[in-house]
């Protein structure tokens, strides 16, 4: 394990420091002197608050040790003034120990090197696997959350959605033909496959070579583009989104691109760009899912012909299931554990998880019948091979990067898990958004819209604010990832997180829509999404393997900022360099630690008045600072549940899935105030934050507070519960006038609907299932006016609304309406009808009609031992 260096001296921070450490001293002292010498009654009151004051302050500044003992002796000197006695030589012991510590050679010798040597004796190793996760990829704004005091000015620094023109004419002309072109019943009913129209569309226009550089051949699009061009085109059919997502996301092209060798890079890229080959990446196998270093799926190095020459190569031999574009592949990338007996490669013999790049024609190479996920369209599928011998040079990088391949994969995946899931996600709630609030708008019931109804409109404003937090995520997100930051931990709950939204809010549509959103059909437009979901929520890691052994358990070691520190020190082989490194962080992590606590009790108690907001943020202000007093009362709880679970960590899964929940909300709040700063603070759009952001400190509160009430180690609950909840559990959801006022903003036709369903594709075709909706909503609404006239009419009797009866002619014969709005009010009943009515279909129609192909598949008996 590389050793970690320790950090420069920051002056710019050290400085300042030091300065409000003497003068807060000077300040508390001369105040408690002055009350000592009063000699008043309340002088050892004032003296209790004065030091209960400074201490909290020292605390919350870092002061140095040597502060801390200066100040004790200080008090100690005011408290004992005219003692005598044994009690008074006893209360300078703490001085005395404090005054020791400060010097550097006695707290190396009696805390440090003790601490380091018991840690070195019960630290369970970190195997490779496990230290290449942690080093793959970067940090971003998650570590300012684990350290308790967010810098807004990294946040702000994150820069808004920009695209280049060649990114926006793409996404306005070939997505937007590509969406049209498509057909999601054809799709997922009648073919159940993805049509050849479609993948030579998305082969000639490059959609499968976007994060390919246009060095080789492909578009080179950053990754905020490839975010949008996949959510545009998820929410039209998740089914074709997949199979651009795939080469985009964790698959050969990328790990090519990043790791091969330039024999592969010259050859493949130029193919996957223009879709001349169609890889899939085989990583998962019926014993290894989540924990893929139980992988079973071997390769041996060896000698073997190839093309009739004695080549250095691999025989391998795997067995993968759940590969997406399996069925369809050309090229098979393959992950596997190397061994080489006779050390020909000079790596030992467990050389480790390697890739492989094989063409799916390949002698051995079998390609199985499809898999069926959750009636999905797009192919998946297994493959597998016997003792199959691949020369050297189908290893991704060759012989330098074999056995990397699961940092390999880290790396990419980390950068993937951020951009695909979450785009589609995102795209989805909005989705959801766009229909259900047309649908609610014109469907009626006990004469008026149903969005009007105070229980429809609560499921309608929770899809509001799922579609804003989760496009501000993704946005905010994506733009990280596109100046070259891999996120690993933050792409971990970007995936569970805008997947469970997206669940949410499609279960919230299907509510609202009811009959309408269960009878499937060429016009139902929520099944797909709705049959669709659990694939999200499955794939990429199931959500709760993210949720719970990723987001957290791994991110208080990536983005903590001492704790990998402190386990590389402990880990190295040179034990004075490691204990010079773990020094350096273990100093810095008790003033961190003790900084959290005091912050975090001030600051709940004070109730985030003393945390800073950045300049300008104006109305938003309180939010930030309660985003800071959150983040304060998050590093105090993770970093005790760090060092009294330690390695333990990983078996309380309930209390990291907590944890995760707790930092989640933390980074989609960031993300909320972030958005409506870079969206111009449009008007309305307050009530969206606010609704956001109270339901979001709501949530972090109770994660929180069930990882207090639950921690194993009952000694510390009172604790936490001191410094997090002085006052008791203060937020609340939104209330009901929020969730109204977000209501009455959100859901109307305009800029503020527009803005939250931004990048999806919205067609006014009224033979599309969607686009009827956007025509019928117009014309709905600018009939509004006549229809409350007819309505009044009906009621009072003076026109008769029962079927046999033309109402129209019989309100314009009466006066009601005139001839030209009785025309417009009949092609609005026409259209309301064509939107609410559902598909039927002759019995004939619906019954399957399977051909059997018996190509390329396995047994039955394979199959049942899988």
């Amino acid at each position: 394990m590389a050793p970690i260096m320790a950090p420069r001296l920051d002056c710019s921070r050290e400085i300042p420091r030091l300065t409000y450490t003497l003068t807060l001293m000077t300040g508390l002292a001369a105040i408690a002197a002055a009350a000592r010498m009063g000699g008043t009654e309340m002088a050892p009151v004032v003296l209790l608050l004065v030091a209960l004051i400074g201490f909290l302050a020292l605390g919350m500044i870092r002061a140095p040790l040597w502060g801390w003992a200066a100040a004790v002796g200080v008090f100690t000197w005011l408290a004992t003034s005219g003692c005598s006695g044994l009690l008074a030589w006893i209360a300078w012991v703490p001085f005395l120990a404090l005054a020791a510590l400060s010097i550097p050679s006695v707290r190396r010798n009696l805390v440090v090197a003790p601490v380091f040597a018991r840690i070195r004796k019960i630290l369970p190793k970190v195997s490779d696997t496990e230290s290449q996760a942690l080093e793959a990829g970067t940090v971003g704004f998650d570590a300012e959350l684990f350290s308790g005091t967010p810098d807004w000015d990294k946040l702000q620094s994150i820069p808004p959605i920009e695209l280049t023109p060649e990114e926006q004419a793409f996404l306005d002309g070939p997505t937007e033909e590509l969406c049209r072109l498509i057909s999601d019943w054809q799709i997922r009913h009648n073919l159940h496959e993805i049509p050849e129209n479609i993948w030579d569309f998305v082969k000639a226009h490059g959609f499968l070579g976007m994060l390919i550089s246009k060095e080789h051949g492909g578009l080179g699009f950053s990754p905020q583009a490839q975010s949008l061009i996949l959510g545009k085109i998820a929410s039209r059919s998740p089914d074709v989104v997949t199979i651009v997502m795939v080469p985009n996301s964790l698959g050969p092209g990328e790990l090519i691109e990043k790791y091969g060798t330039d024999e592969q890079k010259h050859y493949y890229l130029p193919r996957l760009a223009k879709g001349e080959e169609v890889p899939c990446f085989s990583l998962t196998g019926p014993t290894s899912g989540s924990d893929a270093a139980t992988m079973r799926d071997i390769g041996h190095v060896t000698r073997g012909t190839y093309q009739g020459k004695d080549t250095l190569g691999v025989r391998l031999s795997w067995d993968k299931r759940y590969i997406t574009l399996g069925p369809n592949a050309t090229l098979v990338g393959l992950a596997f554990r190397l061994f080489d007996q006779d050390n020909l490669l000079g790596k030992g013999e467990d050389v480790g998880i390697t890739l492989a790049l094989i063409p799916a024609s390949h002698p051995g190479v079998n390609i199985g019948r499809r898999h069926l996920p959750s009636g999905a369209a797009f192919p998946n599928g297994p493959n597998w091979g016997n003792d199959v011998f691949i020369p050297m040079d189908w290893v991704i990088g060759g012989e330098t990067m074999a056995g990397h391949g699961w940092r390999m994969l880290m790396e990419c995946l980390s950068a993937g898990r951020a951009i695909s899931l979450p785009s589609s996600a995102t795209a989805g709630a909005k989705m959801m958004l766009r229909v259900t609030s047309a649908y609610g708008r014109i469907r009626k019931q006990f004469g008026l819209p149903v969005s009007r109804m105070e229980g429809v409109e609560e499921p309608l404003v929770r899809i509001v604010e799922a579609a804003y937090v989760n496009e501000a995520a993704r946005a905010m997100t994506a733009a990280m990832v596109s100046r070259g930051e891999r996120p690993s931990v933050i792409s971990a709950l970007m995936k569970y997180q805008t997947t469970e939204k997206m669940r949410r809010a499609v279960n919230d549509a299907m509510d609202i829509h009811g009959g309408r959103g269960i009878c499937d059909g060429p016009a139902n437009y929520l099944q797909s999404a709705y049959q669709m979901v659990p694939v999200g929520i499955t794939v990429e890691g199931a959500n709760i393997l993210t949720r719970t052994l990723i987001t957290f358990a791994q991110g208080a070691l990536r983005s903590h900022p001492y704790l990998y520190r402190e386990v590389q020190a402990a880990q190295d082989t040179d034990r004075k360099r490691g204990l010079d490194a773990f020094e350096d962080a273990f100093n810095n992590h008790i003033a961190f630690s003790l900084s959290n606590a005091t912050g975090g009790f001030v600051h709940n108690l004070t109730g985030g008045a003393f945390v800073a907001a950045p300049a300008g943020a104006l109305r938003m202000s309180h939010w930030y600072r309660q985003l800071g007093r959150a983040s304060r009362s998050f590093a105090f709880v993770a970093d005790l549940t760090v060092a009294l679970l330690g390695g333990g960590l990983k078996t309380k899964q309930k209390i990291t899935g907590r944890m995760a929940d707790a930092l989640s909300e933390l980074y989609m709040l960031a993300a909320i105030l972030k958005r409506y700063d870079d969206d111009g603070r449009p008007a309305g759009d307050e009530y969206i934050v606010d609704l956001a952001a109270q339901n979001a400190l709501y949530r972090f509160q109770e994660a929180i507070g069930g990882t207090i009430d639950n921690f194993p180690v009952r000694l510390a609950r009172p604790l936490m519960r001191v410094v997090v909840f002085p006052l008791g559990r203060r937020f609340k959801p939104a209330s009901d006038v929020q969730g109204h006022l977000v209501a009455r903003h959100a859901l109307q036709p305009g800029d503020a609907r527009d803005r939250l369903t931004r990048h999806i594709f919205v067609s006014k075709d009224v033979n599309d299932p969607t686009g009827i909706l956007e025509v019928t909503l117009e014309k709905v609404i600018a009939a509004e006016p006549i229809e409350k006239r007819l309505e009044k009419a009906i009621r009072d009797g003076v026109v008769r609304r029962y079927h046999g009866i033309d109402w129209f002619a019989e309100a314009e014969a009466k006066g009601v309406i005139t001839a030209a709005e009785a025309d417009q009010l009949r092609e609005v009943e026409q259209l309301v009808a064509r939107v609410i009515a559902v598909d039927h279909f002759d019995p004939e129609e619906l019954k399957p009609h399977y051909v059997k192909l018996g190509h390329n598949a396995r047994g039955a008996e394979s199959l049942a031992a899988e």
